[in-house]
């Protein structure tokens, strides 16, 4: 997305607000906001307060958190409700579409192989995957290297746009892998490989199909025994083919259809994020994650020195100055210095997370998507509060 955390699954900002108008129809006549007295009834530290104020001053129907200190500790929040027809209030560390932050574990599996030798990150896509890359504007697999992909500067265009230009469809679609790459592809590039950043979702499509194509494994089951086993992720986990709902428990996700009513859009197919985006987590399990990674728990020294390599990445974030590096990306604190962070926005939620060079990570989540760019900027302080108070 422009000027927020690109999403995955779902419109960019330009596009889902174009997309309100043809969505209005389908609208069920819910408000959006949850009864200021339901966040009211939680008010309490900055944390608190930063969730409080997502639902009554954005009108987020629910928030919620989890902060988990360096030496393991964790305090979890919520605000607001689950579902604005029950008003059931938002459950404790609730599953949600964790979205874009599918790429940094996707990274992870690559650079693994890196690791293993299996894959090279200054080598051509078209060594793994011979023929595949190519289309309008001159879009080659030979001049893109493996690295480009994870950087997100391979300059391939984005095919999130294009598939969602007719949105509720779209959440109802089976799309494989190669599906997303012809309308990638049919898009000229408006940059070289290599040239600077710009945010797609396609890198992370290819990305998914080398780390399969080298070890014979779907990248679902990769991403589970090699990361979600081994750090224990047990609420964390990748959506079988045709799994449209959310297992165990969770908050309803929303599409705003207007200002002030909202479209339930919890079950959605999964098949157009895939390996950029198809995940299903909760903050603590993030949180985890983050400290795993970071902590040096999944990638050896020298991977995880190259997934630290950045880039600028403008636009990535409203704080700006973000850096992108292999999957992930830097977030300035008021504290000072930076996290380590992806973020991502799914049909029905948006996940923003980090975690600070001391080990201190934090993820807040919401159940439905971002419409304003203040709305964009308190996630951003919510997170920045979450990591520095």
């Amino acid at each position: 997305m422009p000027t927020l955390r690109p999403s995955t699954s779902s419109p960019a900002l330009g596009r889902a607000a174009a997309s309100l108008a043809a969505l209005g129809s389908l609208a069920l006549g819910i408000a959006v906001a949850a009864p200021a007295s339901q966040a009211a009834s939680r008010s309490g530290g900055p944390v608190q307060r930063s969730l409080n104020n997502l639902v009554t001053v954005d009108g987020f129907p629910g928030a919620l958190a989890s902060v988990r200190q360096a030496d393991g500790r964790v305090k979890r929040y919520t605000a607001g409700v689950a579902d604005v027809k029950t008003k059931q209030r938002m459950p404790v560390d609730a599953r949600v579409r964790i979205a874009s932050n599918t790429k940094m574990f996707t990274a992870t599996v690559v650079l693994q192989l890196v690791g293993e030798g299996k894959v090279k990150l200054d080598e051509p896509v078209e060594t793994y995957l011979p023929g595949v890359v190519r289309g309008a504007g001159g879009i080659d697999g030979r001049n893109i290297t493996v690295r480009q992909l994870l950087q997100q500067t391979s300059g391939l265009e984005d095919y999130d746009d294009e598939l969602f230009a007719d949105f509720v469809n779209a959440l109802n679609t089976y799309y494989e892998p190669y599906d997303l790459l012809k309308v990638a592809f049919a898009i000229a590039p408006k940059s070289k490989p290599g040239e600077k950043f710009a945010y797609s979702n396609t890198n992370y499509i290819l990305a998914g199909l080398i780390a399969q194509k080298v070890t014979g494994s779907p990248v679902g089951k990769l991403i589970t025994k090699r990361i979600l086993e081994p750090l224990k992720l047990r609420d964390t986990y990748w959506p079988g083919e045709g799994e449209t709902t959310i297992r165990g428990v969770h908050p309803t996700g929303y599409y705003p259809a207007s200002p002030t009513n909202l479209i339930n859009v919890t079950a959605a197919e999964q098949s157009p994020a895939w390996a950029a985006g198809a995940l299903v987590g909760t903050p603590t399990d993030i949180n985890s994650f983050l400290a795993g990674l970071l902590g040096g728990k999944l990638l050896k020294p020298a991977e995880l020195a190259e997934m630290k390599k950045t880039v600028d990445a403008p636009g990535f974030d409203t704080v700006g100055g973000a850096r992108y590096g292999l999957g992930i990306a830097t977030f300035s604190l008021s504290c000072g210095g930076f996290a380590w962070t992806h973020g991502g926005v799914a049909p029905g939620y948006v996940t923003y997370v980090g975690v600070t060079s001391t080990g201190k990570a934090a993820s807040i989540a919401v159940n439905s998507m971002i419409t304003s760019q203040a709305a964009a900027e308190h996630l951003d302080q919510a997170l920045d509060t979450a990591l520095c108070r």
